[in-house]
């Protein structure tokens, strides 16, 4: 009988903190007077969008779907005291940036393959924010702390993006984030076919 990751998505019930896997990648938090946040996301796919605000639906936030003036799909929060919290976390004077003591979750893991990961020409890639550097390498450093290594990648290797390579290292993510929702198989993380010898 297969024994379930205590880092996996489904370990845990869904909780706001999970949203913070979005922020990982192209998400944004606005702070609005110290008092309530806005959390938006832009998406390749309208797919996306529309899982993505049935996910925060399921942690008791509800997401509007629109598009950006460039016509990308997005999902876009209200401005809400209980992502506050996100807020103060993942901003400081410069903008986004990891919190200190950052942990990955197989929840917020889920929420970052569905905001944007996908495969790669080697491996499972999930997209960083081109607009926050800096959490680049502290976020693909926090993929060790689930036993779990990776590596950034740049634009020449589909990037900015960590990637996770190898057979076994797919697998443990592809259980770390669950199964994919209806319609997100050909972009979820899976292990190589064994070569016939």
């Amino acid at each position: 009988m297969d024994q379930m990751s205590l880092f996996s998505a489904e370990a845990s019930g869904p909780d706001i903190a999970d949203l913070c896997g979005v922020l990982c990648g192209q998400g944004q938090i606005t702070g609005f007077a110290r008092t309530a946040a806005r959390l938006t996301v832009e998406v390749d796919e309208v797919w996306r969008a529309r899982v993505l605000a049935a996910e925060f639906g399921r942690r008791g936030v509800s997401a509007e779907l629109g598009r950006t003036e460039e016509g990308r799909p997005l999902i876009r929060t209200a401005f809400r005291r209980d992502l506050i919290g996100l807020a103060r976390a993942w901003l400081d004077d410069d903008g986004k940036a990891l919190p200190g003591r950052f942990r990955l979750t197989g929840a917020a893991l889920r929420l970052w393959a569905l905001a944007s990961g996908r495969p790669g020409v080697q491996g499972y890639l999930l997209a960083v924010d081109e607009r926050a550097p800096e959490t680049h390498e502290p976020l693909a450093g926090a993929f060790r702390q689930l036993g779990l290594p990776a590596q950034l990648v740049g634009p020449k290797g589909g990037g900015p993006a960590v990637r996770v390579t190898g057979r076994r290292r797919l697998a443990t993510l592809a259980e770390l984030i669950g199964m994919p929702p209806p319609g997100a198989e050909p972009v979820w993380p899976q292990a190589p076919a064994r070569q016939a010898v």
